[in-house]
């Protein structure tokens, strides 16, 4: 199975992976395990002052703050996962990326917000489960 993990560096992030590595009887070495971050994008004007390498850079960064970590905690559970980002919206970059790698399933950390937080900030976990059409894991 294709499963790709939908990691930010949060306390949920963390919960999700140590459910994943620490529930072998579901999560073995047989399956392949792809670690994603969504690095927020640079705003154009920014990215026009500071140029697209600068950009780029800051991405790569970011991402590896998440990402190294990650895969750090995936190898000592003894789980082989590969790191990927992309930067944009979280919601519709996982949504994107699931459909355009074929994955079977995604796991990802919920972080429980009210109804009134959801209308005025939206939710990556509502956008996630309404975009994408394969099974996703939610861990509280």
């Amino acid at each position: 199975m294709k499963i790709l993990l939908a990691v930010d560096g949060s306390d949920y992030t963390r919960k999700m992976l140590d459910y994943v590595c620490d529930n072998r009887s579901l999560f073995d070495a047989s399956h392949e395990y792809v670690a994603f971050t969504a690095p927020m994008p640079v705003p154009p004007h920014a990215r026009s002052v500071v140029g697209s390498a600068t950009v780029q850079g800051f991405h790569e960064e970011e991402a590896q703050k998440v990402l190294g970590p990650t895969l750090e905690r995936m190898r000592s559970a003894g789980l082989q996962a590969r790191g990927e980002w992309k930067p944009g919206s979280a919601g519709e970059t996982i949504a994107a990326v699931s459909r355009e790698g074929g994955y079977d399933m995604i796991i990802m950390g919920s972080h429980g917000h009210g109804a009134l937080a959801r209308l005025v900030m939206g939710s990556v976990t509502t956008i996630v489960l309404a975009e994408c059409t394969v099974p996703v894991l939610l861990i509280r």
